[in-house]
């Protein structure tokens, strides 16, 4: 069989990892859109390097757009086969998937208008919510932990990471020639210590294996000193300069991090009385399926609930759903806090918060997670004075601040412990994907350190022949 990597191959976007069988099956593990690279980006999702036709399963670890946000136009262009994934997942797609249609489809109007005063031809979104919608029918939901066989020479197994609701290695077992081979592919991997999901679990013995490196050379504070320092960027902000707090950070998974670590604050006693306001209807739609799946949460959560019915909402905690009322919110003259999508602040309401808030030196912009380097996010935190959002540049003197611990992606020495599991001389080879090239080269080395061997870093579609 071969494995070509055409997506998150020395990139952190776009995971795309095609596996075809000696039998000619084609196995697609995540089908992610490319995300942060302007123009460029469109025509690498509109091009994903295969006929959609010719898929016959996708093999999907987690829900994130970067993972998943290319099955609708899959669908699109005529792939009929499944989508294999975790019940979670399946349920977040559901919300994310249609999310990501109606922003392409409200860019694309935004992004016409300019072009037809400039006189240039127009262009059509890379699918609509409804694409997203149709899509869902091939979606197959499976627990964590069940042998899954989706071909009569192929199972697939998902065992949890912890990196976001959902989110699970893929293993597979594929049989060729009479002899069964195992492919792991961790997709991304969560932290030991994460605020509301169990831990990553040890996974099955792979001889393939595939894994990330996002966080290949960094390591992580830990999540009280990451908590403590968001309640004081927050006092800072509203209460000593009587500003706004623009926090960006993604629908599903972070917000619900924030959301829950301001709620423990306010039940202590800690919490300043001001305003918060999570301006996303994803993400009001992402913590009710948080309530359906129990089974994604940690002992610590569990206990929680138990005694606060609500954790995701106190008193001065707002979900804002319509259009309307996140354009108020630029009249709001009081000090609040505003959490909005997206986290690397490339698409959504948060850009209309950015271009609204970033000049004012009494407002803070906190980011929280990961920033791929191509985009907004990137080029605010890098300290640059000036920023075009929406086409206008707008001066930057709003303070900006990053915590990364609040990342549901572990460091590299979490990743290195996740992978402890296996038997590293069982491993014939280990391909390090979804990271930056330098970062990837650094967390190598790491590995090699760790007994791990025959380690490649694929380049963007590189093939390999796994015998």
């Amino acid at each position: 069989m071969k494995i070509k990597f055409l997506g998150a191959a020395r990139e952190v976007t776009g995971s795309k990892h095609l596996i075809t069988t000696d039998s000619g099956k084609n196995l697609l593990l995540d089908c992610g859109m490319f995300q942060g690279k302007g123009l460029e980006t469109d025509g690498m999702n509109r091009e994903p390097g295969f006929d959609p036709e010719t898929i016959d399963h996708i093999i999907l670890t987690h829900a994130h757009i970067d993972h998943a946000g290319l099955i609708p136009y899959m669908y699109k262009m005529g792939f009929r086969g499944s989508v294999v994934c975790t019940n979670a997942t399946r349920d977040l797609c559901s919300i994310m998937l249609a999310d990501s249609g109606f922003i392409q489809e409200h860019d694309t109007l935004t992004f016409n208008k300019r072009r037809t005063k400039k006189g240039l031809p127009l262009v059509t979104p890379i699918y609509t919510q409804k694409d997203a919608v149709a899509c869902m029918s091939l979606f197959i939901g499976v627990p964590f932990d069940m042998n899954f066989r989706i071909h009569d020479n192929v199972k697939v197994r998902f065992s949890s990471t912890g990196h976001m609701l959902g989110s699970g290695v893929a293993n597979l077992q594929i049989i060729e020639k009479g002899q069964i081979k195992r492919i792991a592919y961790t997709g991304d991997i969560g932290r030991p210590s994460d605020r509301i999901l169990a831990s990553p679990i040890p996974f099955p013995q792979a001889d393939i294996l595939i894994t990330e490196s996002t966080y290949g050379d960094r390591l992580h504070h830990d999540n009280v000193a990451a908590e403590e320092e968001l309640l004081r960027v927050l006092v800072e902000t509203c209460v000593e300069k009587r500003g706004k707090l623009i926090i960006p950070a993604f629908s599903v998974g972070r917000t619900q991090e924030i959301v829950y670590a301001l709620n423990n604050f306010f039940n202590q006693g800690k919490l300043p009385r001001v305003d918060i306001f999570v301006d996303s209807p994803l993400a009001v739609n992402a913590t009710t399926i948080f309530r359906m799946h129990p089974e994604c949460f940690n002992k610590e959560f569990r206990h929680i609930l138990e005694n606060d019915a609500d954790p995701f909402g106190f008193n001065n905690l707002f979900y804002i759903t319509k259009v309307e009322d996140s354009k108020k919110l630029n009249e709001h003259k009081q000090p609040c806090v505003i959490i909005s999508a997206s986290g690397m602040m490339e698409a959504g309401r948060v850009k209309h918060h950015l271009a609204n808030n970033i000049s004012d030196p009494k407002n803070t912009v906190l980011a929280v997670g990961y920033c791929s380097p191509e985009t907004l996010g990137a080029r605010i935190l890098s300290g640059v004075k000036e920023v075009s959002i929406h086409g206008i540049i707008h001066k930057v003197k709003a303070d900006i601040r990053k915590i990364e611990s609040f990342s549901g992606h572990a460091d590299y020495k979490e990743m290195i412990g996740f992978l402890d599991c296996q038997e590293k001389s069982a491993i014939e080879k280990t391909f390090i994907v979804h990271g930056e090239y330098e970062t990837q080269k650094k967390y190598a080395a790491e590995l090699q350190n760790e007994g791990f061997r025959n380690i490649e870093i694929p380049a963007k579609g590189e093939s390999f022949d796994i015998l």
